[in-house]
C-alpha cells in the first residue's frame, strides 16, 4: 500500500468510481467497486513511480492528507 492520498468517487459519465492519485500528476484509476478502484490506483501509483524513475524525474513524497471535507 502506498502513503499517497488518493480521492474515490462515482463518475456517472464513465460508470465507474474513480481513484485520483492528486500528488502525483494524471495518475488516476477506475474500476466497477471502489475496492476495484483503489485496487487499480495502488497498481498506477507503482507504474508511475517505476515510469518516473525511469525517466529522471522527481517523485514527490507522499504527504499525507490534502483536502477536507
Amino acid at each position: 500500500m502506498s502513503k499517497y492520498e488518493i480521492i474515490l468517487y462515482w463518475s456517472a459519465e464513465d460508470n465507474a468510481f474513480i481513484a485520483e492519485v492528486p500528488e502525483l500528476a494524471g495518475c488516476m484509476a477506475d474500476g466497477e467497486s471502489r475496492m476495484d478502484a483503489l485496487r487499480n490506483a495502488e497498481v498506477v501509483i507503482a507504474e508511475w513511480i517505476e515510469t518516473a524513475k525511469a525517466l529522471g524525474r522527481e517523485i514527490p513524497a507522499p504527504r499525507g492528507r490534502l483536502r477536507y471535507a
